[in-house]
């Protein structure tokens, strides 16, 4: 997959988000990494995504892809909390 270089702001595109969240999820249904290693990692991800949503000064072409990636942040959070 072709990242999205940083934008002049130095922040980082949305995909390099979703590869992370995706990696994670890879890396549970593999049990390659521990559930409760898992959740911590999803839930940083969805800290930081929703802290950098919620800044008023981010632009908008970056608001809604990481909205996109926080949803699916969100998604993996609900999957994880299910397993133990």
């Amino acid at each position: 997959m072709s990242m999205e270089p940083l934008d002049p702001d130095g922040l980082p595109g949305h995909d390099y988000f979703l590869d992370a969240v995706n990696h994670i999820d890879q890396a549970v249904s593999s049990s390659s990494i521990p559930v409760s290693a898992a959740k911590g990692i999803v839930y940083s991800l969805v800290e930081t995504l929703g802290s950098m949503v919620g800044d008023p000064d981010l632009p908008a072409h970056l608001k809604s892809g990481y909205m996109g990636a926080l949803d699916l942040a969100v998604d993996l959070e609900a999957k994880l909390s299910k397993l133990r």
